[in-house]
């Protein structure tokens, strides 16, 4: 059993934001795999199964703001005896060009406030994790620039990105971390 995180924020506000391409790569895939995310209240957080040839897919966005995703994710993989190993986490990353992918095994928050409070919270580093480049606007807060939603050439750019993502994440699932960053991390 695969589980696979995306984070971003609760509510219409921060919808097709930059905070929240983890959630959009997550209802792409829940789209791809003709399933339906659906509110659990045992894990504040929607998520959804799939099936992946004979893999089976937990799909999930935390129900709580992405700060505190943590708390989800450690109660997820506990609960449901899911090994770090097979474990996703995609998130946002402002230092990375808009429409980059990076996937790694392990590794630090990289200052990430979402990623370090899974990592705090399940105690360990040694999960993969897929990094969505943003960018960053020029002369423009960070903040401003994560919860304004893109627009135009951005917002096509960006799409084309989560498509990618939950292609990258699809192959991670049957083929490996490994195999995976060989083919994505490019």
């Amino acid at each position: 059993m695969k589980l696979i995180v995306g984070l971003g924020n609760p509510g219409k506000e921060y919808e097709h934001t930059p905070h929240n391409v983890g959630f959009d790569v997550i209802d792409e895939l829940a789209q791809r795999c003709g399933c339906r995310l659906r509110r659990s209240f045992r894990f504040q957080a929607r998520a959804a199964r799939a099936k992946l040839g004979g893999e089976q897919l937990i799909l999930v966005k935390p129900g709580s703001y992405m700060n505190r995703s943590g708390p989800v994710v450690a109660a997820l993989t506990r609960s449901l005896n899911i090994s770090l190993n097979d474990l996703l986490v995609i998130l946002d990353d402002a230092d990375l060009p808009l429409g980059r992918l990076r996937l790694r095994m392990g590794g630090g928050g990289g200052g990430h406030k979402g990623l370090l409070s899974i990592i705090e919270h399940l105690g360990q580093e040694q999960f993969a994790r897929l990094r969505l480049g943003i960018g960053r606007r020029e002369g423009q807060d960070l903040v401003a620039h994560v919860l304004k939603p893109f627009t135009g050439e951005l917002r096509a750019t960006a799409q084309a990105m989560v498509a990618r993502a939950a292609e990258a994440a699809l192959f991670l699932a049957a083929h490996g971390a490994q195999a995976a960053m060989n083919k994505f991390n490019t």
